[in-house]
Formats: C-alpha cells, structure tokens, sequence
C-alpha cells in the first residue's frame, strides 16, 4: 500500500534526487576560466550530462518503486538498481571533483549530502519491502 514506510523512504529519496538539481555539490568563491567545473563558480549536477542521467535515474526509479506496492520484487529490485545508480553518479561526482584543479579552493555544498541521503533512504525502503515480503511469505505458508 501507498502509506506503508517503504513509500515514504522512497518518496524522500526521489525528493532528494529532485534537489539535487537545485543544489551544489560544491562552490568557489570566484569563477575559474581554468577549470571545467568551476568556470561559473558552482559544480552542480547540470555541469556533466553523466551525472544528470544518473540521478535521474535514480530518482525516477525510486519514484515509480513508490507505486508498485502490488509487486514487491519488482520494487526490490527497482530499489537495488537506484542504489546502484545513486552510488555510480556520487562516485562519478567525486571523480570529476576531485580530478578537477580548482577543487583545493573549492567548498563543499548542501548537494553533496544528498546522495548519501538517497542511499540511506533507499535501503531503508528496501530492508521494510523485504520485511513484507517476509511477513507475506509467513501467513502463506498458515494458510
């Protein structure tokens, strides 16, 4: 059902994949013609078309996870594959960061805690839809 927990962490996990789109990963205080990312002062998630794909992605997934509360492997494994996406664009991210030369002047911003956020959501409605499946598989088996 819609308002079980499961519902809700994946729910928070697609907000956190929408904010993403308004937050920075990371600011300078002035823009760099040097660098790649920071030319505009901001790295955010619109500066590489990769990570876009990728946290919308998993967003979407973790979206469309909220509604398929009938077919809970399905919704399991819609969760793993938005794990697996979340952590693809976060490691993505912090390679690109990382890699770039105007990363030691560089602050991080509110939009690097998001990804870990929808990682830590995902798996929480992924342990709950497990529970269910459990607790499902347990009065089959009464009847």
């Amino acid at each position: 059902m819609i308002q079980r927990i499961q519902s809700i962490f994946l729910a928070l996990a697609a907000i956190a994949a929408g904010g993403l789109f308004g937050l920075p990963f990371a600011t300078t205080s002035e823009g760099m013609a040097s660098s790649e990312l920071f030319a505009d002062s901001v790295f955010n998630i619109k500066d590489n078309p990769v990570l876009m794909i990728a946290f919308l992605a998993a967003g979407a997934l973790s979206l469309i996870a909220v509604f398929l509360f009938n077919n809970r492997k399905l919704q399991m494994t819609l969760s793993i594959v938005s794990i697996i996406a979340t952590i693809i664009g976060l490691g993505l991210g912090l390679f690109f960061f990382m890699s770039d030369s105007a990363s030691g002047q560089a602050s991080f911003g509110l939009g690097t805690i998001l990804p870990v956020l929808m990682i830590v959501f995902l798996f929480l409605g992924w342990r709950n839809i497990k529970k269910d499946e459990k607790l499902v598989r347990s009065m089959d088996r009464l009847r």
